[in-house]
C-alpha cells in the first residue's frame, strides 16, 4: 500500500501535543472510552506527547488549556461522529483525524447516506423513512416490502436501537424503541446473507472480514461484550469475485460520502452472491474487538501503526 500522509511528518508530530478525544455525551460513550484508552496507549508507546480529553461541554476550554495542536478523534455517536466535533475543531484551527464535517454528518445519518449511495449506484436495501413513531406505525400494513424488516434510528451507531422484526407485533415494539433515539426512523427490507465488513484506509480498500455472530445478528452485545461466541474470519472466505465486489462497494461508499482516513462499511452478501451495503462508519471503533484494527492486522498493520497512520492524516478539511 502507498504511504499516504497528511500535513505532518512523524518528526513534526512528535514535537506537537496530541489530544486524544474520547467519551462524549452519546449512547456510545462506553465504547468511546475503550477506543480512547486503546489509542492513547498506542500513541504513547510510539513516543508521542499525548493528553487524554474526555469530551464534554467544556471542550473548547480544555483544548486551549491543554494546548492541543492535533486531535485524534475517538468519539463515537452524536456530538462526536456527526460533524459537530469536526466543526468545532475547524473553527479552532486544530487539525484532526478522520473525515470532515460534511462526510461525518452524511455518514452518521443513515437516511441521507442511503440517498448518496443510491445516487452513486451503490446497492443498498430498499427502505422507507418516517419522521416519527406515529407515521411509522400508521404504515405498518403498507410497507413496500415484506416482513422481516429492520427498524433502526437514523442517527445512532453500534447497532443501538436496531431490531429485526419478523411480525407486525415485533415491528410496533421496535418502532417505539427506535423512536427514543435521535433522528428519523429507518425501516429497511431485511436481506438474508453473510455479514461482512470492509475497511478502507487512506482511500484504499484494506480488505474484508466476515463476522459470524452467535446471536441473531451482529448487535451491540455481539460487538462489545466478551464471551458472546462471535467469530471473525479474515480474509472473509468469499469467492474471489465477491470479495473484490465487497471491496469495490466499500471503497465506493467511502468516496461517495467524501470520507478521509479510515472507514468501515457493513455489507450483506446473499446466497446468490449479491452485495448490499448497509451503512458506512466514518469513525470506526478501535477497541479490542473492533473490526478495522482486525482487518489492518490481517494486512500486516499492527494497532500502534494503524493509530499512527491515522494521526499522519490529521488535517483541516474546510
Amino acid at each position: 500500500m502507498s504511504a499516504i500522509r497528511g500535513a505532518f511528518s512523524k518528526d513534526e508530530l512528535r514535537a506537537k501535543r496530541v489530544g486524544v478525544l474520547f467519551g462524549g455525551l452519546s449512547s456510545e460513550r462506553e465504547v468511546s472510552l475503550r477506543t480512547g484508552a486503546a489509542v492513547s496507549g498506542a500513541l504513547r508507546s510510539l513516543g508521542y506527547d499525548v493528553v487524554d480529553i474526555d469530551v464534554g461541554k467544556d471542550l473548547p476550554a480544555r483544548l486551549s488549556a491543554e494546548k492541543v495542536d492535533v486531535a485524534w478523534l475517538a468519539v463515537h455517536g452524536r456530538y462526536g461522529e456527526d460533524g459537530s466535533l469536526q466543526g468545532l475543531l475547524e473553527s479552532m484551527f486544530i487539525p484532526y483525524t478522520g473525515s470532515g464535517v460534511l462526510a461525518s454528518a452524511l455518514g452518521m445519518d443513515k437516511v441521507y447516506a442511503k440517498q448518496i449511495f443510491i445516487a452513486h449506484g451503490i446497492p443498498t436495501p430498499p427502505y422507507r423513512a418516517f419522521r416519527d413513531e406515529a407515521s411509522a406505525l400508521a404504515e405498518k400494513d403498507s410497507l413496500p416490502f415484506p416482513f422481516p424488516v429492520v427498524v433502526k434510528p437514523s442517527r445512532e451507531g453500534s447497532s443501538v436501537g436496531v431490531h429485526i422484526c419478523k411480525t407486525r407485533d415485533d415491528y410496533e415494539a421496535a418502532v417505539r424503541d427506535a423512536a427514543k433515539y435521535a433522528g428519523t426512523l429507518l425501516v429497511e427490507q431485511f436481506i438474508k446473507g453473510r455479514e461482512v465488513q470492509g475497511g478502507v484506509l487512506d482511500d484504499e480498500a484494506l480488505g474484508v472480514i466476515e463476522v459470524r455472530a452467535a446471536r441473531e445478528f451482529y448487535d451491540y452485545d455481539a460487538k462489545y461484550k466478551a464471551g458472546t461466541g462471535t467469530q471473525y474470519l479474515f480474509p472473509a472466505p468469499l469467492p474471489l469475485e465477491q470479495y473484490a465486489r465487497v471491496n469495490e462497494v466499500c471503497l465506493g461508499a467511502h468516496r461517495a460520502l467524501g470520507c478521509a482516513g479510515g472507514s468501515r462499511s457493513d455489507v450483506i452478501v446473499t446466497e446468490s452472491g449479491d452485495v448490499y451495503l448497509l451503512e458506512t462508519n466514518t469513525l470506526p471503533g478501535m477497541t479490542a474487538t473492533s473490526l478495522l484494527p482486525k482487518i489492518a492486522a490481517g494486512r500486516g498493520i499492527d494497532f500502534p501503526a494503524l493509530c499512527e497512520r491515522l494521526l499522519l492524516g490529521a488535517s483541516l478539511k474546510s
